[in-house]
């Protein structure tokens, strides 16, 4: 069943006080409670919301660098943990930090180490795959002959290695520019 709540119409008597004053021992205390005026109410109200907001904004005002250092540590208490971060990959190596790049895994930034590589080699081979060993990158369509002769060039500098997802899809573009 719905249920609606209707806002008592100003000096309405509630349920409550109407049914006291139906009770003889209730009467007299329901007919001396006499409640303040709606416009007296409200102003009195506004008055006491507007000097708590007051005192609340100087309060703050007062003590800002305080309230500052309480919202950055609940910001950083409240933010998701790094301890979710893979920190423990093995072939971390090579993603670009040495001699090697992972055909699967190194973003195409990883390949200017090797002259002419970048960017259209590096392109195709980011672009494509996953890989099941080196030579696959000789098959990727529309590579011209010119371009796989510089892959030729490097390619005992690459190894394939399994597929890692957090490596995987940043390899075209992982959001690290000059």
């Amino acid at each position: 069943p719905a249920a609606a709540y209707v806002a008592p119409q100003p000096g309405s008597r509630s349920v409550v006080e109407r049914r006291a004053a139906a009770i003889p021992e209730f009467a007299d205390f329901a007919a001396a409670e006499e409640f303040a005026p709606e416009s007296q109410a409200s102003v009195f109200g506004l008055a006491a919301a507007s000097l708590g907001v007051g005192a609340v904004i100087g309060w703050l005002n007062a003590r800002r660098q305080q309230v500052a250092s309480v919202a950055g540590a609940a910001a950083l208490a409240m933010a998701p943990a790094a301890g979710l971060a893979i920190v423990d990959y093995d072939a971390v190596k090579y993603l670009g930090g040495s001699d090697k790049v992972d055909i699967n895994n190194a973003n195409v930034q990883a390949y200017r180490q090797f002259p002419g590589m970048y960017p259209t080699a590096a392109g195709a081979i980011g672009s494509h795959g996953p890989y099941k060993s080196v030579q696959d990158i000789y098959s990727i369509p529309g590579v011209p002959d010119n371009v796989k002769a510089i892959m030729k060039k490097y390619e005992a500098q690459f190894v394939c290695l399994p597929v890692n997802e957090a490596y995987f899809i940043d390899r075209i573009n992982n959001g690290m520019y000059r």
